[in-house]
């Protein structure tokens, strides 16, 4: 049986006719290459382009263990696009990475990220990328390569969605795990930007009953408070690291500090959050007041103002706060942990 042929006088078919554009592919490389660049390390092997990347064990590592850490910008991503917006939400999505792996201790090393499209637009994808570049630089990561995937008919129309992948490394016997926190300790909170990348969904919501289009010119203030890209608290935290002991760390995102703060506490002990330890940005303010929200549900969606939780003894806790003011962190000394009683909630924020 032989199969089918076309008349010759058909013209051959391309990728580019399946909607799929490799100039468009080589064009974006080519733009982020110097964005890439600056945010090397020693420890890397090679550039951007193949199909791999290598990465050398940093000597000054006596014992590494690695660290790994996934997530995207969820619906955030949805504003961004809406408001054609594109520059910031990169480092969006390395924050999301960097600071759960930080979480641990760990120094992130290099980062990887997946775009996908239906159609690939160089320069939305280049503002992205460079926005990913910056996040990488704000870390002292390396974005040592990606994916980038065009999707023609099995994707929306005009949108793209991210992903990525952070990989640290950390001391085995510096691994910050919770296991010493103990009663009397001082929890700390370091001012978050905005929502950061948590809740959106929500927001979204919200911004639908109160019937507010962010791409008015009234509701500026607004949609730069909303896309304001997620603090990264690498560096600083790190370096306190080396001043003083930190005995657990949480990186506030969904779930609030309500669900956060637990994951890192013994199943003994509590953490009595002070809500009037620190002023709740207008952001935030905005959101219940339009949504109708409670206390609790504010708790338990967004960071309301807190993006990372460190907790110290109490002998540690001035110095702690002392130096991260110094580092340019706003700092706020908002709670305490005490034995846990019956089967309360492990976080009470009153």
């Amino acid at each position: 049986m032989t199969s089918p042929s076309a008349p010759s006088s058909t013209p051959g078919l391309s990728y580019r006719d399946a909607g799929v554009d490799i100039d468009a592919g080589d064009q974006l490389v080519e733009n982020i290459k110097p964005f890439a660049k600056r945010t090397m390390r020693p420890e890397v092997m090679g550039g951007i382009g193949g199909f791999g990347a290598l990465v050398e064990v940093s000597k000054k590592f006596k014992n590494p263990v690695m660290v790994s850490g996934t997530d995207g910008v969820g619906t955030k991503l949805n504003l961004a696009q809406h408001l054609n917006r594109h520059d910031s939400i990169g480092i969006d999505l390395v924050a999301m990475s960097v600071n759960d792996i930080l979480v641990s201790g760990a120094e992130p090393i290099f980062f990887l990220d997946y775009y996908v499209c239906e159609k690939l637009d160089v320069r939305v994808a280049t503002d992205v990328v460079k926005g990913i570049a910056r996040g990488c630089e704000l870390a002292g990561c390396a974005l040592i390569g990606g994916e980038t995937a065009e999707h023609p008919g099995t994707f929306p129309k005009d949108e793209y969605d991210l992903a990525g992948f952070a990989l640290g490394l950390v001391e085995k016997d510096q691994i910050i795990t919770g296991k010493e926190i103990a009663p009397g300790d001082v929890v700390l909170g370091l001012a978050s930007s905005g929502p950061h990348s948590n809740g959106f969904s929500l927001i979204r919501k919200v911004l639908e009953r109160a019937k507010v289009d962010l791409r008015e010119a009234q509701h500026a203030k607004l949609a730069d408070q909303l896309l304001e890209p997620t603090r990264i608290y690498v560096k600083n935290v790190l370096a306190l690291m080396q001043q003083v002991k930190v005995k657990g760390l949480a990186h506030i995102t969904g779930g609030g500090i309500t669900e956060n703060v637990p994951r890192i506490l013994g199943s003994q002990l509590t953490a009595e959050i002070r809500r009037a330890a620190w002023p709740m940005p207008d952001v935030f303010k905005w959101l219940q007041s339009a949504g109708g929200m409670s206390d609790a549900e504010m708790a338990r969606t967004f960071n309301c103002g807190i993006g990372m939780v460190l907790v110290v003894a109490k002998a540690d806790a001035a110095k702690a706060a002392e130096f991260l003011k110094a580092q340019g962190e706003t700092i706020f000394e908002i709670g305490t942990i005490r034995a846990r009683q019956g089967d309360e909630h492990q976080t009470l924020v009153a």
